[in-house]
């Protein structure tokens, strides 16, 4: 991950604003100065604060150099001669066509220290800004349990909303439920009447199956017959047809009796397994209700204005997209039938409109194979002359731990539920063996907190970009890159705490007392955290966050064993307030990355 400077954000307790902040001005008008004057907001946006071993912030000087008439290595000597001081800053060195700054150890250690005693549990975090932001995820169809697939939707959505608002967004998370479309009428089509008047292909379809049991959750209820309907209607047209009529009927807004009870009742249970990952929504948005509302024809009234509508033999509206880069096959969209009824993107675009009138920033996470639509989303909206575009998150697939891809129709689908089921199993076998005198109910606790850390840092710690397969050894590793090693740093710092006989931030600190290698790396890990956060929300780049939290457990473990603390001399007070700021900055990454902390493990 590359960190760039970036623009002046409003970041709550940055020890490196301090040093920016007078730095920028000095740099720009010493650059001016060498006849090297450049656009405002340039050198901002150009320093590069990654460290590295001689120099703490630096920047290239190969382009300010063109309007010099000075080669880059000779505009950095001019500038780095004689630079004044500057807050923070112990040195200023040019190396080739670039400048170095090397930041003072004591005086960061004390600025940071003092900034997270002062932020607390807020430290990095961003003071409200007025742009509100909309999260759209998940979003997964009611029509049965969510499987491993779609929660990298949700985990990147969830972690990305608890960014912006960490960033200082207004945010509002939202769920799209398709209710109209033929997979949701397949379900009410099949539940319409009872299970002993089922054809036998798909009554038989699970042997010993209870179709009437009350007890049984709902998503698992409803959605148990779908594969069998799925292989049904391909060979019975007849049921293809009646289920073909509840499409249209949904299309229209006329929805059948119990169509909106199935799909709350499934929706209702779907969203319950994601909360024991931690994943919560604010609002629930209903597909149908924009065909109700009148959202929808008015959106066919502007595609029909458009400058490249047209009408198909039939009657369909379609917009001639040749122009938009669309593949072949899909250079013609289709937004309304022949018989008027709107389609998913028709109605998606509604929704949009929708989010577009209450939210500055709009953001989906979409799997990759969304991509098209995402495409044909962006054309649509230019056809209709609307400005705004949202963003688009899209990652690629993930792969259950047998191996294999998933598919709810075929059913072969790994659910969520049985997922965290193994994974809470998995790790009370390991807390039992840490903790044999526990009791069952800590071992619980702790288990679950594990597992739950496990499976959310496992799959946002790969880039969204990139598939993931995911693997038992790596996600439950107390040792890796792994949601178990951040934690376990968390707890060690906890327990350090804890027989100090002290609290967070309750101990005097002198900066200069904090010189060795293992301490510095960890004050400037420490003091990269605003930063990320700030990167993260601009970006929606939330592995970055995963990322950092590795950097960070290291950077503690590496202090923890390498530098006595509570065995110390006059350097403990000091310590200890080193590990309190560490214990509150691990505290604050796990909570944006939804992973539970814990106190012993």
């Amino acid at each position: 991950m590359s960190i760039k400077a970036g623009p002046a954000l409003p970041v709550s307790g940055d020890p490196w604003r301090a040093v920016l902040d007078p730095l920028i001005p000095v740099l720009e008008q010493r650059l001016h100065d060498a006849g090297a004057a450049t656009d405002p907001g340039w050198v901002r946006g150009e320093l590069d604060l990654n460290e590295g071993p001689e120099w703490d912030v630096a920047i290239a000087l190969h382009r300010p150099a063109k309007n010099s008439g000075l080669a880059p290595e000779s505009l950095a000597r001019t500038v780095a001669t004689g630079f004044p001081p500057s807050t923070g800053i112990a040195r200023v060195q040019a190396v080739g066509a670039y400048l170095n700054f090397g930041v003072d150890g004591a005086w960061l250690a004390d600025r940071t220290l003092q900034e997270v005693v002062d932020g607390g549990d807020r430290f990095g975090h961003a003071a409200v800004q007025a742009e509100a932001a909309c999260v759209e995820h998940t979003s997964a169809n009611p029509t049965g349990p969510l499987h491993v697939g779609r929660i990298r939707n949700s985990i990147i959505g969830d972690t990305l909303a608890r960014v912006l608002r960490a960033s200082g967004h207004p945010v509002t998370t939202q769920y799209y439920v398709d209710d109209v479309g033929r997979q949701a009428a397949m379900i009410t089509w099949i539940w319409s009447k009872p299970p002993s008047e089922w054809p036998e292909e798909i009554r038989g379809s699970i042997p010993g199956a209870r179709w009437d049991d009350p007890n049984e959750r709902a998503d698992l209820h409803f959605g148990k017959p779908y594969p069998a309907v799925s292989a049904y209607l391909k060979s019975h047209p007849e049921a293809a047809t009646e289920v073909a009529a509840i499409t249209e009927s949904l299309e229209v807004g006329r929805a059948p009796a119990r169509h909106r009870e199935i799909a709350t009742a499934t929706l209702d249970a779907m969203v319950a397994s994601l909360a024991r990952i931690g994943v919560r929504f604010d609002e629930f948005v209903w597909e149908s209700d924009f065909l109700v509302d009148g959202s929808v024809p008015k959106v066919l009234e502007r595609l029909g204005q458009a400058a490249h509508a047209t009408h198909e033999p039939n009657g369909a509206l379609a917009i001639d997209a040749a122009t938009y880069g669309l593949p072949k096959e899909s250079s013609k969209i289709i937004v309304a039938r022949g018989n008027g009824t709107s389609l998913y993107v028709t109605r998606d675009l509604a929704y949009h409109l929708s989010k577009f009138a209450r939210f500055p920033r709009v953001i989906d996470v979409l799997g990759q194979d969304h991509l098209l639509h995402a495409r044909t989303l962006e054309a649509l909206l230019t056809e209709m002359g609307e400005p705004r575009r949202p963003e688009f998150v899209l990652y690629q697939y993930l792969t259950a731990p047998s191996g294999g891809g998933m598919s709810t129709r075929k059913g072969t689908a790994v659910y969520l539920d049985a997922l965290l089921d193994d994974a809470v199993g998995r790790a009370r076998t390991e807390v039992r063996t840490r903790w044999p005198e526990s009791p069952d109910d800590e071992v619980d606790r702790i288990a679950t907190a594990v597992a739950t850390g496990a499976v959310r840092y496992h799959i946002l710690r790969v880039a969204p970009d990139k598939t993931v397969a995911f693997r038992w050894e790596d996600a439950l590793s107390f040792e890796g890159r792994s949601g178990p090693f951040v934690q376990y740093a968390y707890v060690r710092a906890t327990s350090l705490l804890k027989k100090a006989e002290g609290g967070g931030g309750a101990f005097p600190y002198r900066g200069a007392e904090l010189a060795q290698p293992e301490e510095q790396a960890l004050i400037r890990t420490i003091a990269r955290w605003p930063r990320v956060v700030a990167y993260a929300a601009r970006s929606a780049h939330v592995h970055a966050v995963a990322g950092y939290a590795h950097d960070l457990a290291e950077a503690f473990n590496r202090f923890y064993q390498g530098v006595p603390v509570l065995k110390a001399g006059s350097e403990r007070s000091s310590r200890l307030a080193l590990v309190a700021a560490s214990r509150t900055t691990l505290g604050s990454v796990l909570d944006l990355l939804g992973v539970p902390p814990l106190d012993r493990m």
